[in-house]
């Protein structure tokens, strides 16, 4: 029998502070996408009833009683992803094209996320789940605006994380 010998060269990968950087990023945008679709299909059903007369009951017991804000965003996106956003758009400056291409795009992609999470998000959640004077008119067209805006904003971010992961995958080669 004929024994074939393949030349064997171990693939390593120096991980540099920059690439870490990047690899932090696409992890947690990975688990912020998935958290998004989550929140989606099981959470804002909660909290956002639907109505025959096509606008939405906003159940703000739910709201408060599920707390996702300050039990699950808070530490994975509102500080950590933020930061990371900040850090690796400094980053994607640094590096050579095409890699900065990919990369620069997805981070201020993420950027305008977060933008429009401490802008608009946040602040109208807080709204709608406080027992404020607002019409029962005013917050199902609120929520029915929030619901829109949050597929566009779950889009972005899985934009933004595609990029990053194409910028990832061009350090390799």
């Amino acid at each position: 029998m004929t024994q074939i010998n393949i030349p064997h060269q171990p693939i390593i990968y120096a991980m540099t502070t920059t690439s870490v950087c990047l690899l932090l990023f696409i992890l947690n945008l990975a688990i912020a996408t998935g958290a998004g679709l989550y929140e989606v299909r099981i959470v804002l059903p909660l909290w956002f009833v639907p109505q025959p007369d096509s606008g939405y009951a906003v159940d703000t017991a739910a709201m408060q009683k599920t707390d996702v804000g300050r039990r699950f965003w808070g530490m994975v996106t509102t500080l950590p992803l933020s930061l990371l956003t900040l850090i690796n758009l400094v980053y994607s400056l640094t590096v050579d094209a095409p890699l900065n291409l990919w990369w620069l795009c997805g981070s201020l992609l993420i950027l305008a996320e977060r933008l429009a999470t401490f802008l608009f998000f946040i602040p109208k959640a807080i709204v709608l789940q406080s027992d404020n004077h607002l019409s029962a008119n005013d917050k199902s067209r609120l929520a029915a605006r929030w619901l829109r805006l949050n597929y566009v904003r779950n889009t972005v971010t899985a934009i933004g994380l595609l990029l990053c992961v194409k910028a990832f995958l061009s350090f390799a080669v």
